[in-house]
């Protein structure tokens, strides 16, 4: 018997050891689709470059609530999230992530963007076609929840530039604005994948305002024939910035597989598996190649606001604005 478990150990040694890689992506509610088809075709790339079979797995949600997951333990190797911020907080509350995080990669670590669209139903009944008509008497408006979801936020952001850009436009008027927006608002749900849900499944709402490339998801999911999607006169450009989570990956020792899943967003295949999903992609020819399914909107960025981080503290930090305009809806 001591032969036979002498040959078994030595049987056992010989044998290499198949050590699969996982990493997890926790990232926001909308992107799902995308990381469907990104997700393969990165594990097809990484195992013929280097020899490695790898497991991706996904988490998703409200882009902020996330964030706090995280925070608060959740292994992940990766996070790909709809706004700065998020990863911010991973870095100053979570110590998860190193910081200079957002120089490490391209176009300050967005391999994407988007922007906010309004989604309605067929034929328009309600005659949507900016965002001055969301604050009209009978119109609801399905908008996920500023306080978990970076979808909320740009939603909130992108109502309050539009009210400052119009004649005599100031933050008193925005104020004004935004609050009457989000009086038309029945349900806040935590991310935009639930706030779809509301709008196509539940039917709850005359308009949804969410980013374009959650459009597409609705038309692959639910066809083409239920809904129109109308580009506002103006939007805000949502960047969507990646990190390697550094505290996990050295843990795991998956950093090598974690950097290659996140520098593959900026390759030929990534960006056009991005175009696909209606995803804005940073390669030119790529969006060249993809121009008619993008129309040009006239786009204003965050530094209106003074930067997410300034627009965060003033807007949707705890006491901010937002909790005060939800403060005094609740209260009518």
């Amino acid at each position: 018997m001591s032969r036979l478990l002498a040959a078994l150990l030595t049987l056992a040694l010989a044998t290499p050891v198949l050590a699969d890689t996982t990493l997890l992506n926790v990232s926001y509610d909308v992107m799902r689709d995308f990381y469907k088809d990104y997700n393969p075709a990165f594990a097809k790339y990484y195992d013929a470059r280097f020899k490695d079979k790898l497991t991706i797995q996904q988490s998703h949600g409200g882009s902020s609530k996330q964030a706090r997951a995280v925070i608060d333990g959740l292994e992940a190797d990766v996070v790909t999230m709809n706004q700065s911020t998020d990863i911010d907080a991973i870095v100053e509350k979570g110590k998860q992530i190193n910081p200079g995080w957002d120089k490490k990669l391209p176009n300050e670590a967005a391999p994407f963007s988007s922007l906010q669209v309004l989604i309605v139903r067929k034929g328009n009944p309600k005659g949507i076609k900016d965002w001055n008509d969301l604050v009209k008497p009978g119109v609801q408006v399905i908008v996920p929840n500023p306080k978990t979801s970076g979808n909320g936020r740009y939603t909130y952001l992108a109502a309050w530039g539009y009210a400052l850009k119009q004649a005599g436009g100031n933050d008193a008027k925005a104020r004004q604005f935004v609050t009457d927006v989000f009086k038309n608002v029945p349900v806040l749900d935590a991310g935009g994948r639930a706030a779809t849900t509301t709008f196509m499944q539940r039917q709850i709402g005359d308009v949804l305002v969410t980013f374009e490339n959650e459009a597409e998801m609705i038309a692959r999911e639910f066809g083409r024939g239920g809904f129109e999607v109308v580009y506002p006169s103006v939007s805000i450009d949502a960047d969507l910035p990646v990190a390697v989570v550094d505290k996990v990956v050295d843990k795991k020792g998956t950093r090598k597989a974690a950097e290659e899943y996140l520098k593959y967003l900026w390759s030929p295949e990534g960006q056009e598996i991005a175009a696909q999903n209606y995803l804005r992609p940073r390669d030119a020819g790529i969006a060249a190649k993809y121009a008619k399914q993008f129309p040009p909107v006239k786009l204003f960025g965050v530094n209106e606001f003074g930067g997410l981080a300034k627009a965060q503290k003033v807007h949707f930090d705890d006491g901010g604005i937002y909790d005060q305009i939800a403060a005094a809806i609740a209260k009518k």
